[in-house]
């Protein structure tokens, strides 16, 4: 980066400025909530013209992701632009960096976007992944097997989010089977799999300045591909919370980081850490932050990227999220008058679609264990009143 640009990147963005967000999604929601508390204006871009965000932004553009003019209209109007997804077109970002200001830049989304890259950054740096095998064509499945042992998944390297895009293969006489399913996505890797103990992320934040800071490290629960539950603090001994929080330090500064990076880890059974992916944006994981710490992850994204001192980030109770799926907006709206003790979000989406996230709800309490029990009691009553 040239002394020009680094100097633009860390000019400071103050209230009063647009931010632009390219995605209106739940997290660009969150984000322009937070953004507009701190005093800035919000524009975005998404091709739903009822996305969360456009409810709440002071200008909406109603396009494609890959609308070369939308892009270009989104730059022009803000004073800086942002995304809260990592699918975008990489032409639309150079755009966007050419036309306005694009502190995150595109080198860490073009990473993230490819498991291949991802994965290579991240061994690059001395850190610890999965054990993995590059499949380009049919012809390297042989190969591959003589380094990674089964059981083993096999994922496509672009596209694959919430389970999508890998197929598990338990034994050698089922990765054919996967290939048919996978193949036409190629290339893909093929993971070993790793017996974990848990499953962990850390959201680290690193500003335009360079300082850097972690969220809590949380410990988080899925169902079917979809993430249930987050706890914090995690169930997990020091020293591997310390080694989770400097791994995710190690890749702020390693990836040149600005803005806000989700470190999702395994921990084996002895305790090794692997990092499984990154998500170069706010994550679902972080969403305890905005009843549990001193400053959320969509606060501290909003300062990153505008050069402002980074937040406090401490834990200031015990915390229990849990993901509002569609499924749950009937039985949800039955109980709302039990929600005393839990914080009910719901992110404004048009259409409810099973499996699809449509909220979350944060219990608050002396410990995970009383956070969860007054969520199993909730839905407990509500499947009793629904008979």
């Amino acid at each position: 980066m040239s002394t020009q640009a680094t100097s633009q990147a860390a000019a400071l963005i103050v209230p009063g400025a647009v931010i632009g967000i390219i995605g209106g999604g739940q997290l660009g929601a969150m984000m322009a909530t937070a953004a507009r508390t701190m005093g800035y204006r919000i524009a975005v871009l998404d091709p739903d013209p009822t996305a969360p965000t456009a409810a709440i932004a002071d200008h909406a553009i109603t396009a494609p992701y890959n609308d070369p003019d939308a892009a270009r209209q989104l730059a022009e109007c803000s004073d800086i632009v942002t995304y809260e997804f990592e699918h975008i077109d990489l032409d639309t970002l150079a755009l966007i960096a050419d036309v306005g200001r694009l502190p995150q830049g595109s080198h860490l989304i073009r990473i993230s976007q490819h498991r291949r890259l991802e994965k290579e950054a991240i061994t690059a740096l001395g850190l610890p992944v999965a054990p993995y095998a590059n499949i380009m064509s049919a012809d390297d499945l042989d190969m591959a097997t003589a380094s990674i042992r089964f059981p083993a998944v096999l994922k496509t390297c672009m596209g694959g989010y919430d389970g999508k895009g890998q197929v598990v293969v338990k034994h050698r006489s089922e990765l054919e089977d996967a290939w048919r399913q996978l193949g036409d996505h190629a290339p893909l890797v093929l993971e070993q799999w790793i017996p974990f103990e848990r499953e962990i992320s850390v959201i680290v934040a690193r500003s335009t300045t360079g300082e850097t800071r972690c969220l809590p490290t949380a410990e988080n629960e899925h169902c079917q591909n979809i993430l249930h539950r987050t706890q914090v603090p995690a169930r997990i001994a020091a020293d591997v919370d310390a080694r989770a929080q400097q791994i995710a330090m190690t890749l702020a500064e390693g990836l040149k980081l600005v803005g806000t990076l989700a470190v999702e880890l395994f921990v084996g059974r002895d305790g090794t850490l692997y990092v499984n992916e990154l998500a170069p944006r706010p994550h679902n994981s972080g969403h305890f932050s905005i009843d549990a710490c001193e400053t959320s992850q969509f606060e501290q994204h909003v300062r990153a990227i505008c050069g402002l001192p980074l937040g406090d980030t401490r834990l200031l109770s015990p915390v229990v999220m849990e993901n509002i799926l569609g499924q749950h907006i009937a039985p949800l709206m039955a109980r709302l008058t039990h929600l005393e003790s839990l914080h009910l979000h719901l992110y404004g989406k048009a259409r409810v679609v099973s499996q699809r996230k449509m909220g979350h709800l944060t219990a608050l309490g002396p410990s995970t264990a009383d956070c969860m029990r007054r969520l199993d009691q909730f839905w407990a009553a509500s499947a009793a009143e629904a008979e």
